[in-house]
């Protein structure tokens, strides 16, 4: 099967049934969805849906949180992870918003890495979510994914996955298909134990082919 072939299998499968695919964060605007994004960094989307509510509530705006300490915040985010940090982070990035950008959350993505606590896949989130941007943000889930599945070869880091996932997937796709395999990732593709007895991909998967090939050898060993 040559890599063209998987995508093009894998894409129809995931179009099919999992037509719609869309983050788990909850948010009503760009800039709720940017503080969500920075908490959910090594913390996990039903956590931060927990932290959200409050905070957003006493600090809409990149107004309101900028005008207020990184004390403050702290007390609201403390049960996420890195929480001196991200505390740091959320209001030098509402600083930065109010003096850069009007309170804006800007749709390009150099720009937003411009802002404190926002890296490349924090800014392609906020690109591809909020803006129908074609940009792939590579997290874990999508790094462990798209090498089981074959979708990229050897990649040595979430950049080089990035670009090799851009460069194969319809423009159009591109920001539903981050959707698809985090999601795939979050409760199929899992890293520990895969379940790959219940996955639909399994079909065109390079992993599972893999541990096949490897079960049929030692099945056939002579004992």
């Amino acid at each position: 099967m040559t890599k063209r072939e998987r995508y093009r299998h894998i894409i129809d499968w995931f179009e099919q049934n999992v037509p719609v695919a869309e983050t788990e964060l909850r948010y009503t605007n760009p800039f709720e969805l940017l503080v969500a994004v920075i908490l959910s960094a090594q913390c996990t989307d039903k956590r931060v849906n927990m932290i959200t509510p409050k905070l957003l509530q006493d600090f809409p705006t990149a107004e309101a949180m900028s005008s207020t300490t990184p004390d403050v915040i702290f007390e609201y985010i403390k049960s996420a992870s890195y929480p001196n940090n991200k505390s740091k982070h959320l209001i030098g990035m509402a600083k930065k918003l109010m003096t850069d950008f009007g309170g804006i959350v800007p749709d390009d993505v150099d720009k937003l890495q411009t802002l404190p606590g926002v890296g490349r896949k924090t800014a392609n989130v906020i690109a591809s979510v909020v803006y129908n941007k074609p940009a792939m943000a590579v997290d874990t889930h999508v790094f462990r994914v798209s090498e089981r599945l074959g979708l990229t070869t050897n990649s040595k880091n979430p950049v080089q996955t990035e670009k090799e996932l851009i460069k194969h997937i319809p423009e159009q796709l591109i920001p539903k298909a981050h959707h698809w395999l985090i999601l795939h990732g979050r409760y199929i593709c899992q890293s520990r134990r895969p379940k790959c007895d219940k996955c639909g991909l399994a079909e065109w998967c390079r992993h599972y082919q893999q541990e096949q090939t490897v079960q049929s050898s030692e099945k056939n060993e002579p004992r």
